[in-house]
């Protein structure tokens, strides 16, 4: 099944690997900027700690640090409810301690002196309800300040870039796909006409590439079909001409008055005859592409004709197959085949017994004692080869078991142990 659609597996497989790598791409890109745009803002704070510095410093009023502040779009946040509020639901963006450095008028005994200060300072930066908060805490004090003129990180902007990027992979691939029907399509077209459905058209008006390969394959089917045609008529038109000499021949020899020659000339004719039936036979098969000929029968019914057909002693054949076993077959070809098996027994076995059974993989068998192939198996299923040639026969017996089978979906198989040749339908 993967092999059948291994196109459309790539391409889903390269679409997947596009839209995770571009998510992933853009998944990053988002985390940096977002991680750049709250620093870049969170470098506010430096304004707020001089401001905040210099009202600790001076100790000024909290009027002329709220006044500092709204230069900068900056307030604070008074009312305890709604700082306490912020603080708890708020999330944390950055955070940062720092040291605050100043200096500061003192009087001793002395006089006034300068003197150092140092600071240590903590600045969070907040976010709450789409708006920016800078809390700011000192070892005596702190102050949450809210930030009128910045707003959160918005990744509107690239989950629009996203999308777009997103739909334009997606609306390729479906592109693609569009493109692709034709030719899936085209191999179930391809696939009919290999089960013999010789009439069926691959013809299309579309002008790409697919389209072209598909209306060779049409001029192509119309010639083999052309080819099929003339070779079909020529076979049965040969055929028939053969029968009528052989039937008169036959008629003829009758008339002969020496026994001897009568009998070797109806020898003769008989074999003529019988070549040419093995001839339409091998015609047939070869033929063959029509499965609505098959149908189930039970094996035994099977054996039986093919035993009727090769006129032997119903005591030479050893049966053991249950009446339950069915097969989905062509049975005037399927039992041809069986007979052919049973009558290269009677000619090449030892006793002149064959017995067909069932193995343990279901696979029917036929098995009789003799002397082993002398060539491999596939030497003796071709025409016109016999292990023989002083035997009454042709050569076409397993080339015809070998072509039914194939035309069955099935194949000849042969063993040789403890003296059983053991031919099976696998």
């Amino acid at each position: 099944m993967m092999k059948r659609n291994a196109v459309l597996i790539t391409i889903l497989f390269a679409l997947s690997v596009s839209l995770i790598s571009v998510s992933a791409i853009f998944w990053e890109f988002y985390k940096l900027n977002k991680q750049q745009y709250i620093d870049h803002i969170f470098t506010k704070y430096s304004v707020i700690a001089q401001i905040y510095r210099e009202h600790m410093q001076r100790s000024s009023s909290e009027i002329m640090l709220e006044a500092n502040l709204a230069v900068y779009d900056l307030f604070i946040i008074k009312d305890k409810k709604e700082k306490k509020d912020i603080l708890e639901k708020s999330k944390l963006l950055k955070k940062e301690g720092f040291k605050s450095f100043g200096t500061s008028l003192m009087l001793n005994k002395n006089g006034l002196f300068t003197k150092n200060t140092v600071t240590n300072l903590e600045a969070s930066m907040l976010k709450h309800q789409k708006q920016i908060y800078f809390y700011i805490e000192s070892p005596d004090s702190e102050v949450l300040i809210k930030d009128e003129r910045l707003h959160p990180y918005s990744y509107l902007n690239i989950l629009y870039f996203y999308s777009m990027v997103f739909i334009i992979i997606s609306l390729s691939f479906v592109l693609v796909m569009q493109k692709l029907r034709p030719l899936i399509r085209l191999r179930k077209k391809i696939a009919l006409y290999g089960n013999g459905d010789m009439e069926i058209s691959f013809k299309t008006k579309n002008i790409d590439e697919i389209g072209s390969v598909a209306n060779e394959l049409e001029n192509t089917r119309e010639k083999i079909n052309t080819i099929l045609e003339s070779r079909t008529l020529f076979l049965r038109n040969l055929m028939h001409e053969l029968k009528t000499p052989i039937a008169k021949g036959t008629i003829v020899t009758q008339m002969l008055s020496e026994q001897k020659q009568r009998d070797r000339f109806t020898s003769i004719f008989k074999r003529l005859e019988t070549l040419v039936e093995e001839f339409a036979l091998i015609e047939e098969v070869t033929s063959l592409g029509d499965t609505t000929e098959f149908k189930e029968y039970r094996l035994v019914d099977i054996i039986d004709g093919a035993i009727d057909m090769a006129m032997v002693d119903r005591e030479k054949v050893g049966v053991m197959i249950s009446t339950d076993v069915k097969v989905d077959v062509n049975y005037r070809l399927y039992t041809t085949a069986i007979k052919n098996m049973i009558d290269n027994a009677m000619k090449y076995s030892d006793d002149a017994y064959i017995k067909i059974l069932i193995n343990e993989k279901g696979e029917l068998c036929f098995e009789s004692r003799g002397e082993c192939l002398k060539h491999p198996l596939q030497y003796y299923i071709e025409p016109f080869t016999k292990e023989n040639p002083s035997k009454n026969s042709f050569g076409l017996g397993l080339y015809l078991v070998d072509s039914i089978l194939k035309a069955h979906g099935e194949i000849l198989a042969h063993e040789y142990e403890n003296g059983v040749n053991r031919f099976i339908f696998a």
